[in-house]
């Protein structure tokens, strides 16, 4: 047996972990609208420019050989504004409606899970190493932020709760997922999930509270004002929190035979 201390490619997963989530998430909203609204882009135009931005920090971040903050939080940017601007398309353009995309994309983060369960034996979350674990990781996040946009718009539009209101819910939600994490033995890659797919529509709700107009119940501060203050918060929030701790991992490949 060989104990080999591999460095993660993600950060690990903590109360620092999900603040600068929300902000991406958040962030993913006021910059998916502002290039597809204020920027008059179109949802498809603005889809394929971010697509590219994702295949681009994508490459850098499975390029390099350790978790970096800059390239990780990257990535996760570029799949929240894309999975704004995709799930706009889906539910205007094409006219699939919130009930139905979100139903339609909650199926593939499942497919995607099972999947990824299939090919590599186990799901990760906090220790990603392999090239395997990292495509289904970002793979997954990609589709889950696209979920939460939807879910979002659902709860907001819908069912007539508003942005507030439905920002409220969703907080509830991630909190119930943290008290179920703390109180429970239910696997905490599921839980991770849960939450992962949660905190986008927060965000969205949250995004939209500072874009919309006051008569639709938000603050007006607008895409691009909105976009670069959480920017700034994201910077600051990386800046101080704490950096990526090597963990050990035994390689089960080599049997110690003495």
């Amino acid at each position: 047996m060989r104990v080999a201390n591999t460095p993660s490619k993600v950060p690990q997963v903590t109360l620092w972990f999900w603040a600068v989530k929300i902000l991406a998430t958040t962030l993913g909203e006021t910059g998916g609208d502002a290039l597809s609204m204020t920027l008059h882009l179109g949802y498809a135009a603005s889809t394929l420019i971010l697509l590219t931005l994702f295949g681009i920090t994508l490459a850098v971040q499975v390029r390099s050989r350790h978790y970096h903050p800059l390239f990780y939080w990257a990535v996760v940017v570029a799949t929240t504004t894309v999975g704004t601007t995709t799930s706009d398309l889906l539910d205007r353009t094409l006219g699939l409606g919130y009930p139905r995309s979100s139903l339609l994309l909650f199926g593939a983060v499942v497919a995607v899970l099972l999947v990824w369960k299939r090919v590599a034996g186990s799901i990760k979350v906090d220790h990603v190493t392999s090239r395997t674990d990292e495509i289904f990781y970002w793979l997954t996040i990609l589709v889950s932020n696209t979920l939460g946009t939807a879910l979002g718009d659902f709860a907001a539009t819908t069912t007539g709760l508003g942005f507030e209101g439905a920002a409220l819910v969703f907080a509830a939600l991630i909190a119930v997922v943290a008290a179920i994490h703390l109180f429970t033995d239910v696997p905490p890659p599921v839980l991770f999930w849960v939450a992962y797919v949660l905190t986008r529509p927060l965000g969205a709700t949250l995004g939209d509270t500072l874009t919309k107009p006051h008569a639709e119940g938000g603050l007006a501060l607008g895409r691009i004002v909105s976009s670069l203050l959480i920017i700034a918060g994201m910077i600051l929030v990386v800046a101080v929190s704490p950096g990526r701790v090597r963990v050990p991992v035994v390689d089960r490949s080599r049997r110690d035979r003495s």
